[in-house]
Formats: structure tokens, sequence, C-alpha cells
């Protein structure tokens, strides 16, 4: 049995080839039945996010699933084989279980170390799972895949350091207050950056969200968007006393928040912590607020800072996980051709036993009377005899299981033993 995968991501292909070849949930499953339906296909799974779209089957050995993967993407997606082949990549046995889980590690996503691929992945298997379209071969493959996402993340802590701008604002916030459940952000400006950092937040537990922005109606947008509420633009600076993050996101061509206003809202607030986020570019508050005690302030190039270091720690914890992956891959391998060997090694045993019965059933007569333990006397020279005839060929199997040509001599044995008939 071959296992292969066929696609293109982020790397091998633009963003509109990568839109214009993805699934959605609803067409899922009539995509795995025809993919089902070519020859050659045993098993699939198809894996489609917005960095990539990958294609995993198994097939009988002597099959080209090549082909038939170009050529069921480009027929579901109407256009040419010759145009799509380009952007795609295949891996075959080996190099396909190592993507797998480097896939399913996040050593192969966009951001190394983002925990949503695992998610999308063990989605596409139940979906796969719920169209009769995995089992047997494939699902040992990617029940070991899960479990290398575990280990890695488990012993490298690959993805413990934010590296994106908002996530990384979200946990240095939590340096500085730890739960964020009860505290209270202010957003100043209602643009995509604001949008992006305020969702960040909200997972990481912040309810009480208010809004100000010149527009009154953004503003009231954003506020809908997150159940949060409106404060009006020319009294934000008197609601800042009330808040334990402020996040800044205007387009003013000037600093909204200068250090002596920063000052009053401190000695307001008896001179609780405060965290100031500053993504506007300009900036929207002035650098000297950082002379202010338990005012912190971080602009988003102290962020891009901060997330560029996580980012290093992470590619130096991504090489332990490369490891990790190696040794696996090595693992799952040689319990696959260990798996493919049984059913011949059983089938041997099966065939001297055949044949023991045989004998002992044509010579039984001509032995005449026997006592109980003269037949099982018979019965333990016989077994002895055919254990010792059958250890050389069955040793020999599964030494030849782990090489990449041992399929010649398993074919080699079947054939001298008739082990087809």
């Amino acid at each position: 049995m071959k296992f292969s995968i066929t696609g293109l991501n982020h790397r091998s292909a633009p963003v509109e080839v990568r839109e214009g070849l993805a699934f959605d949930a609803r067409s899922l499953g009539e995509a795995l039945t025809d993919l089902l339906r070519r020859p050659g296909i045993a098993e699939g799974l198809i894996l489609s996010t917005c960095n990539r779209v990958e294609v995993a089957v198994t097939s009988p050995d002597g099959e080209d699933p090549r082909a038939v993967v170009e050529e069921f993407l480009a027929a579901r997606r109407g256009v040419d084989v010759g145009w799509l082949a380009p952007y795609l990549y295949h891996f075959e046995d080996a190099e396909a279980i190592r993507h797998l889980f480097r896939v399913a590690a996040s050593l192969d996503s966009m951001v190394v170390g983002e925990p949503q691929i695992l998610g999308q992945l063990k989605a596409a298997y139940a979906a796969a799972k719920a169209h009769g379209a995995v089992g047997g071969w494939m699902e040992t493959i990617l029940t070991r895949a899960f479990g290398v996402a575990k280990r890695v993340r488990t012993e490298t802590g690959i993805g413990e350091n934010p590296v994106s701008i908002s996530s990384t604002a979200v946990d240095l916030a939590r340096q500085i207050f730890g739960s964020l459940a009860e505290r209270r952000v202010m957003v100043v400006g209602a643009g995509k950056m604001a949008e992006l950092a305020v969702r960040h937040l909200r997972s990481a537990g912040v309810t009480r969200i208010y809004v100000t922005n010149r527009t009154l109606e953004r503003a009231r947008a954003m506020a809908e968007a997150f159940e949060g509420v409106v404060v009006e633009y020319d009294r934000f600076l008197d609601a800042l006393q009330e808040m334990d993050i402020v996040l800044t996101s205007s387009g003013a061509p000037f600093y909204l928040l200068r250090k002596e206003q920063v000052r009053r809202v401190m000695e307001a607030r008896r001179n609780r912590p405060v965290f100031l986020i500053d993504i506007a570019v300009p900036r929207n508050v002035d650098p000297a607020v950082n002379e202010l005690d338990n005012v912190f302030l971080y602009d988003i190039d102290d962020l891009q800072r901060v997330a560029d270091a996580n980012m290093g720690e992470r590619r130096k914890r991504a090489q332990l996980a490369e490891r990790i992956v190696a040794e696996e891959v090595e693992r799952m391998v040689a319990r696959l051709k260990a798996r493919e060997v049984t059913p011949t090694i059983v089938g041997l045993q099966q065939r001297f036993e055949q044949i023991r019965q045989a004998e002992l059933a044509r010579y039984r007569s001509r032995l005449g009377p026997l006592s109980p333990e003269q037949l099982d006397a018979l019965e333990g020279l016989t077994r002895s005899i055919l254990a010792k005839l059958a250890h050389g060929p069955i040793t020999e199997l599964r030494r030849q299981a782990g090489r990449p040509d041992g399929f010649e001599v398993v074919e080699l044995i079947r054939r001298i033993f008739r082990l087809d008939e």
C-alpha cells in the first residue's frame, strides 16, 4: 500500500490560486465521494485552509496517485491540469508521512508553532471519517500525526511565545495584570489593527470593552461586534481613569495622549497600573508617558521587537521539533512495513500447519494404535520441525520489511510457498 500527499501551500502558490482551489465544508462530502470513485484510490482526506489545500490518499502499489489527484483537483475547480501542476507538490510514503507530521506539528505553517492547523487537520479527519473515506492505513498514520503534534508541543513548548503584534500585546497585558477577565479596555480608533487586537483580548477573557472614534458610526459598529460600550470621542479622556488597558489605533496626525494628561489619569487611579498599547502610525501616545510610574507603554515597534525575539526562540525550538518528527517518521515507516508483511507471515505459518496436519492424517493409519503420550510426542516433533523450517523465511520477512526494496523479497517468498493460491 502506498501513502501520498498532493497539494499546494503559501510557499508554492499565491493566494489567488489557493482561494480558487479551496474546498468549503458544504462541498467536502461530495468531493470525498468523487475522490474515492477514482481509479486506484483506497482512502482519501482533504485538508483545506487559507494557507493550504492538500489531498492525502492511500493506493495499491503500482498505482500512480499523483496523476489521479492532480486530475481530481483540476476537474473539481474547472481548470487545466497543465496550468495547475506547477503550483503542486507531491510526496510519497516516508516523505509524505514526514510532511503530514510537520503540518500537524505546525512546522510547515506560515507562523511556526501556531495551534490552529492541528484543529483544522482533526476536522478534515473527522469529515473524511464521517464519509467513509478513512480507515486502515491512513487512520493509523493520522492518529500518529496527532500524537506527534502533542509530543512536539509538550517537549519543545514551541507555541508558548506569541509572535504576532496582537498576541504579543495580550501576552504583555497578562504579565502586568495576571487574569484579564475583570479588566476594562478602552479602544481609541476602529481600524482593522484595532479589531484584530480586540479579538485577541476577547479570547484572553476580556469582557469590558469601551470604544471611541471620531466617526460615531464606526465606533458603534465595533462596539456592537464585541458587545462593547460606545464612549463619545470628546469625553474619552474623562473615562480613562476607569480603564486598565488603553489601545490606540487612531489616524490622528498628533499625540492624543501626552505625559501631563496621563499623569492626571494616574493620580485619579491612585497609581494603579495601566497598560497603553499604541499601534497607530504615526503614534497616538507621547513616548514621554513611559517615564511615569506604573505606566507601561508599548508602541508597534516595541511589540514587533518582542514578537521577533519570540520568533527567534520558536525557530530554536523548531530544530528540536524536527528531530522529534524524524524519529517518529522512522518509527511509523517501520510499523507500517511490519504491518504490511504480517499477512505474509501468518499465511506462511498457516501453510506450514496445513502441510503438517495433512501429512499427520496421511500417515496416522500406518502408525497403528498410539497412546496419548505418543500422540503428544508426535505433535511436538512435527511442530518443532516446522518451526525450525519457518524460522529462516519469517526472520528474513521481518528484516526485509524495513527496506525500500523489501517488497520484492516478500513477493518471492509468497510465490515460493504459493501463498496466493
